[in-house]
């Protein structure tokens, strides 16, 4: 098997691979650590550099100085003696300057003198040397050669060299240890804040991320990841709100159809009973396909679907065939609309109407017997357009307008209509359609008046 089926067998297809994590405090002293390592070792280099050049004068000065003592011993020896007196003086010179080595020549390159013991080896790269004349009587110039013994300060030169290098190793490894040990000190917070994650779940929403001591840079993250989990929070009691509110409305048209069933099942029924069972059975089909059919379309604007806008339309003239649709029941209770305002827009001409039905159909439900029902259309700055119904009845308590558009919300439960129920999604769906339109809902009920709509956005 080769090492590409090997891997294939041993990571799922479609798996992706989670790259090795990494820890911030063993990079951070690792960077630190060859960070001092650079730095140190540059200024120390420049030390050891400026030390050797400061051995290096040293060095030049003391043969400079030696070289002249010996030019002027040479000459006033070779004033008193002549040559042999030369020669002794140099001789006793050198026996008391142990680490020099002097060598004087002729003219014609004949040696005129050298210190005969040496303590060192002139050759060696630690000896330094200089050459130097020696004008004598009788107009004769000698050419000397002065070694300087260096090894102790070259010796020195070394163990410093020694000595700054350890220097360096060691203020990396301690500065390693040392930003280790401080970045597990400051990473503590993340640590707590992982356990405070850790503990959240399904049974503690309600719990947020805080820390003893505040921290600068966390202080963003926290803030957001508790408005992400308030957001969370108040999602999943929406969520299990509006599982509680299906179940619940799908039970009583189930129960209907299963009591209609057993009853019809009870003893033999004739046909025409048989048939009145079935399109009792049929209504509460029609029902429950409702529900889930608004269910869907709400489904599909939570995840952000948009209206499909055609061409610019007279929103007076979709409320006008609205009117006509609700005619027969706004005749049975004796009310009259009338329409304000006009505005073209390119809307999607089918929600826009479901959105004016359901808003119509509702304000229909709960006018007074005989009043007036208006349809406001009015511009709005930004190329907007508001769009409500107002009628006249029983206000709506103030704390009930913000849920007003929640899913299965009813303000009164004894509001509703027992002959024709409904279940409680018209106005989440206009609010849905707003939202498909770039808009938003809106809804105030004050001194018996109420008004109902919802705001649509022009296209950029």
């Amino acid at each position: 098997m080769s090492s590409a089926e090997a891997l294939s067998t041993l990571v799922p297809e479609g798996a992706v691979e989670t790259p090795c994590a990494y820890s911030i405090g063993r990079r951070l002293s690792l960077l630190l650590a060859i960070q001092t390592v650079i730095g140190l070792g540059v200024l120390l280099a420049v030390i050891y550099g400026a030390t050797t050049m400061l051995f290096s004068a040293k060095h030049d000065e003391e043969l400079r100085s030696y070289s002249t003592v010996l030019v002027d011993v040479a000459r006033e020896a070779d004033a008193h003696g002549g040559e042999a007196e030369v020669r002794t003086k140099m001789a006793w010179i050198a026996e008391r300057r142990p680490g020099t080595f002097v060598q004087l020549l002729r003219a014609d390159g004949s040696e005129f003198y050298r210190d005969a013991v040496t303590t060192f080896d002139v050759t060696k790269a630690s000896s330094r040397g200089m050459d130097f004349t020696v004008p004598l009587s009788g107009g004769e110039v000698l050419q000397g050669r002065l070694v300087l013994d260096c090894s102790q300060d070259a010796k020195t030169a070394r163990r410093m060299a020694l000595l700054l290098v350890g220097a360096v190793l060691a203020g990396a490894a301690l500065v390693g240890w040392g930003t280790f040990w401080r970045v597990r000190c400051s990473l503590r917070p993340l640590l707590d804040l992982a356990g405070q994650t850790k503990a959240i779940d399904a049974r503690r929403m309600g719990q947020r991320l805080s820390l003893a001591e505040p921290v600068e840079e966390l202080q963003p993250l926290i803030d957001q990841f508790n408005g992400l989990m308030h957001r969370v929070e108040r999602t999943y009691a929406q969520l299990e709100g509006f599982n509680a509110d299906v179940a619940h409305e799908l039970r009583t048209p189930l129960a209907n159809l299963i009591g209609h069933t057993e009853v019809a099942l009870s003893r033999e029924r004739s046909v025409p009973e048989l048939e009145e069972t079935l399109h009792s059975n049929l209504e509460e089909l029609h029902r429950m396909a409702a529900i889930v059919n608004d269910m869907l379309f709400l489904a599909q604007a939570d995840r952000g679907v948009k209206a499909r806008r055609g061409a610019p339309a007279s929103l007076a003239e979709l409320v006008r065939q609205v009117v006509e649709f609700h005619e027969a029941p706004m005749e049975e209770r004796g009310l009259s609309v009338a329409i304000e305002g006009d505005a073209q827009l390119s809307v999607d001409e089918p929600l826009v109407k479901r959105a004016l039905s359901n808003l119509l159909g509702n304000a229909i439900r709960y006018a007074d017997q005989g009043s007036a029902l208006r349809v406001r259309i009015a511009s709005e700055p930004g190329s907007g357009v508001r769009l409500w119904v107002e009628n006249t009845g029983p206000s709506i308590e103030s704390e009930h307008l913000p849920r007003l558009f929640d899913r299965f919300f009813r303000a009164d439960a004894a509001r509703c209509e027992v002959e024709k129920p409904h279940h409680g999604l018209g106005l989440s769906i206009v609010a849905a359609i707003a939202r498909m339109h770039d808009g938003f809902p809106m809804a105030e009920s004050s001194a018996g008046i109420t008004r109902v709509g919802f705001t649509l956005q022009a296209t950029a």
